[in-house]
């Protein structure tokens, strides 16, 4: 099967829904599926045909997308009672474009094999704004012959596409970058907190910095956002903790040290269990914050 055009997609959150509207834009024929009903509807009037199941969301399509939460959601949906699997036939292929652990993608692929159907975890970057722009990065894992088929997918969601390896090493690529990333939050959090805190304007300090080696594409998103205050989700915290959670779980696995990492799970852990999961994952400044005892936003104590 060389020529796709029917594409199922499980999963229209804020990642999954602007990239199924981006496929309809790119001609291609989206059949939707959510537990939640609201994006349904509106998908529906972006064209999109309805399923009620993940197994219906699958049948007759030449290949099925999942952007779900966690590795959990993930099996559930592809492997479980009328899901994904079932209703794939040989040739066919499934996307987990889902951030999850690479052994449970490793299993997906396994358990896909045995039924003739392709497999490619692609994990993405870019948040919502990418995911609404179709400028995500795209990172993938398995077969390279697959890949090439299903490059005409990931032109219609992503800027950039690269495969990483086999099966599992889109997701740990995944896992690598939000290690950097939520470092690099941090690390802007601290900074942008001691300037406040020293009397001098955080705009003009990040004016400063920008152009140097201390750029960087998360300075210049997550920087503005923490001076404004403005904590609504592009990437939610709690989703950046179970990204941590999983790379800490393959390093454990691999008998690799990650400290920074553990940190900055630690302070994600404790915004979270104060209720701050929905927030961007910018709001690791407001543990910083709190420790200082003053707002980047606003500079009072």
């Amino acid at each position: 099967m060389t020529n796709i055009k029917n594409i199922g997609f499980v999963g229209l959150g804020i990642m999954g829904k602007p990239m199924a509207k981006n496929l309809i834009k790119s001609g291609f024929v989206v059949k939707v599926y959510d537990r939640v009903r609201a994006p349904m509807d509106e998908l529906e009037q972006a064209d999109a045909v309805l399923a009620s199941s993940s197994r219906e969301c699958a049948e007759g399509q030449d290949a099925v997308i999942t952007m779900l939460p966690d590795s959990s959601d993930s099996e559930a949906a592809i492997l479980g009672s009328d899901g994904i699997l079932e209703g794939m036939s040989q040739g066919t292929i499934i996307i987990d474009m889902s951030s999850i652990a690479p052994g449970v993608s490793q299993k997906i692929a396994d358990a896909c094999n045995n039924k003739g159907v392709d497999f490619l975890d692609a994990p993405v970057s870019g948040g919502e704004p990418g995911a609404i722009a179709g400028t995500l990065a795209i990172m993938v894992g398995g077969q390279a012959d697959v890949f090439e088929r299903a490059s005409s997918i990931f032109d219609a969601v992503g800027a950039s596409t690269v495969l990483c390896g086999d099966y599992g090493a889109g997701n740990t690529t995944k896992l690598a970058n939000q290690i950097i990333v939520a470092a690099n939050i941090e690390a802007v959090s601290e900074a942008l907190v001691l300037v406040r805190k020293a009397g001098l304007d955080p705009n003009v300090v990040l004016q400063a910095i920008s152009g140097g080696l201390a750029g960087s594409k998360v300075l210049d998103a997550k920087g503005p956002m923490m001076i404004e205050g403005n904590f609504e989700p592009g990437f939610r915290l709690r989703l950046h903790r179970k990204d941590l959670a999983n790379a800490l779980r393959t390093a454990s696995e691999l008998s690799v040290q990650l400290p920074v990492t553990v940190l900055v799970q630690q302070l994600i852990e404790a915004l979270v269990d104060q209720g701050q999961g929905d927030k961007d994952h910018s709001a690791i400044a407001n543990a910083i914050e709190d420790m200082a005892a003053i707002t980047i936003s606003e500079g009072k104590t």
